[in-house]
């Protein structure tokens, strides 16, 4: 019980900084300094965190905050496309 608490709490941790994160990058309209490849690393962990779950018969409520944190870091790299096409258009103006 208490290794699922303790495990989402950490999920939580990081989940905290990717709405501020979203939000600077969503205001920002420009991908400078943000970095798709890390994102994807993070991704990979997560998959490997959910993956763990499923492999060890474990697939509880923890689960869900790895779908959350999965679906956070998605939404901050869709976003960073965004701002990467709208860096090309300015650009080509």
């Amino acid at each position: 019980m208490i290794d699922g608490i303790l495990e989402i709490a950490m999920l939580l941790c990081f989940a905290a900084a990717w709405p501020v994160n979203i939000l600077r990058s969503w205001r920002a309209r420009t991908a400078r300094g943000a970095s798709v490849l890390f994102m994807i690393i993070l991704e990979i962990g997560y998959l490997f965190g959910m993956a763990n779950k499923v492999a060890n018969d474990d697939v509880s409520y923890v689960l869900f905050f790895y779908v959350f944190n999965f679906a956070l870091v998605l939404v901050n790299i869709a976003i960073v496309m965004r701002n990467r096409a709208l860096d090309a258009q300015r650009q080509g103006q």
